[in-house]
């Protein structure tokens, strides 16, 4: 286990104090830097940084970013939230860093569905059967893996299928 612990600090944003969602830092006991490049294969990075070692991912809206001895995630609902994020990304760390043997580490951008072609797919109707207001939103959330063909329900069955297709081909099931 490389990963045992964490302090957990939740705060709102200084420069506007109004706004609803918290943030949280996981200030780390050890230094997970040597994990970094694994974590970046397993959970497909959207920014990694090799100095000072980092890699982002943006995951249901969220931006999560792991240094070596701190991660930093944005835009959480609530402690609660944040908390399962930890818990989840904690397992992973420790997971990736078990399996490291196995693993191709990666130390570049790993490539992310188009926001264009998720779009092509839809039935651009802008129903708000989904929940969300326009099929360009809902191309957005699948983007960052917080929709996925099954949640679109006019979506046609023969697009059903290449949507999911599709976003099978990228690593986009996280903690949900």
């Amino acid at each position: 286990m490389l990963l045992k612990g964490y302090r957990k600090e939740i705060f709102r944003a200084e420069c506007n104090p109004s706004f609803e969602s918290v943030h949280c830092f996981a200030h780390l006991d050890e230094d997970v830097s040597e994990v970094l490049p694994y974590l970046n294969t397993e959970l497909g990075g959207d920014h990694f940084v090799k100095d000072p070692p980092s890699v982002t991912f943006r995951i249901h809206g969220r931006l999560i970013t792991v240094h070596a001895r701190k991660i930093a995630i944005n835009a959480l609902k609530d402690e609660a939230e944040a908390d399962k994020i930890l818990t989840w990304l904690k397992s992973q760390i420790n997971d990736a860093w078990e399996h490291r043997s196995e693993i191709e580490p990666c130390f570049e951008n790993t490539p992310k569905p188009k926001l264009i072609e998720i779009l092509k797919l839809l039935p651009k109707t802008n129903c708000r059967e989904c929940g969300q207001p326009t099929c360009m939103v809902f191309s957005a959330l699948a983007v960052e893996g917080g929709k996925g063909a099954d949640d679109c329900p006019p979506l046609k069955e023969e697009n059903r299928g290449k949507l999911r297709e599709y976003l099978g081909s990228f690593k986009l099931d996280y903690w949900d």
